[in-house]
């Protein structure tokens, strides 16, 4: 399926509009800036919109010029830290991270809401194994160790790909470790495989000598999981015209991305230090973002059915409705 960006409007255009919207509402009524702050704290990660942002500088100009000034936080190794950052409140967004485990996290009692989602293609998360391990395909996995990161994007792809080979996940020991204990997991033997997302599988694959199992992109039937930016409930309510801005940047950045292949790896090469082989597969594959805003009644229905799949293959520990967590703004 080919995805493209929905248009990106003018940051001050979009909140003009807001704000106009709020003028309507309460006519002869003047009201405060809807922020608390004039600084928002970003988490960004060695990978993803929120790296190219930070390095570009183009982000962070823009906020400039409505007053905001930008703090970057990190880098930050998968999702889940970045929103312990922001339930802390030494962050106020999280990364642009897996929704698998923003929904563990919202299921266990975080006061997290969704800011915006984002979908890009291709994707290429992947199980990987070593060269000359005799893993050569899902059914060889049976018996053997996999490292996956819990509740995230690692452990969901190798539950999808043993039910689409029709292998018990009983049969297969999964191995809940972090990224950079993954790594280094794979490489001394001490587990067999790995599922991880891009750029870590793809340094690893060149690194250790590994080949893909199940790549995502490829041999998913349908897309289970997805990025996301998420906020405290409490930030969201008293800041909305932070929240408005910064999604409006967001959607500036992915359509430079989005257009701007080469210049984009580059400056993700640079900050994270893979080969040029890497970052020319990458430039090849000319990555499409797309971003959602909070409710968007196609995307939500999209990802509550994932959500369910989630639930339903213990993923997940309960059911939960994605609509009850989502940033108004």
């Amino acid at each position: 399926m080919s995805m493209t960006l929905h248009p990106a409007p003018s940051r001050r255009r979009f909140l003009a509009g807001a704000a106009g919207g709020l003028a309507a509402l309460a006519p002869g009524v003047i009201r405060a800036a809807g922020r608390t702050s004039d600084t928002v704290r970003l988490t960004w990660g060695l990978g993803g919109l929120t790296m190219i942002a930070k390095e570009r500088g183009v982000f962070a100009a823009s906020l400039a010029r409505d007053g905001i000034k930008t703090e970057w936080l990190g880098p930050f190794p998968n999702h889940a830290p970045t929103m312990q950052a922001v339930v802390g409140g030494s962050a106020d967004f999280s990364f642009g991270g897996s929704t698998t485990p923003a929904l563990a996290a919202i299921i266990a009692g975080s006061p997290l809401v969704f800011t915006q989602f984002v979908t890009y293609e291709p994707r290429t998360t992947a199980i990987i194994a070593k060269d000359g391990s005799g893993i050569e395909r899902i059914e060889d996995l049976v018996g053997k160790s996999v490292a996956v990161n819990r509740s995230g994007l690692g452990e969901f792809l190798l539950v999808a790909a043993l039910e689409k080979h029709g292998i018990d996940r009983s049969a297969v020991r999964f191995v809940y470790l972090n990224p950079p204990d993954a790594a280094p997991a794979l490489a001394s033997g001490k587990v067999d495989a790995w599922s991880m997302w891009s750029p870590a599988v793809d340094i690893a694959r060149a690194a250790y000598q590994a080949h893909d199992l199940f790549v995502e992109g490829r041999d998913l039937d349908f897309q289970i999981d997805f990025t996301s930016f998420l906020s405290t409930r409490a930030f969201v309510t008293d800041n909305p015209d932070l929240v408005r801005a910064v999604n409006a940047a967001l959607v500036e950045e992915a359509q430079w991305v989005s257009t701007h292949a080469v210049e984009a790896e580059t400056i993700a090469q640079a900050k994270a230090g893979y080969s040029d082989r890497i970052r020319d597969d990458f430039i090849a594959l000319k990555r499409q973002y797309r971003l959602y805003p909070p409710h968007d009644a196609g995307f939500l229905a999209t990802l509550q059915k994932a959500a369910d799949w989630l639930v339903a293959r213990k993923v997940l520990p309960e059911p939960v409705t994605v609509a009850d967590h989502l940033a108004s703004v």
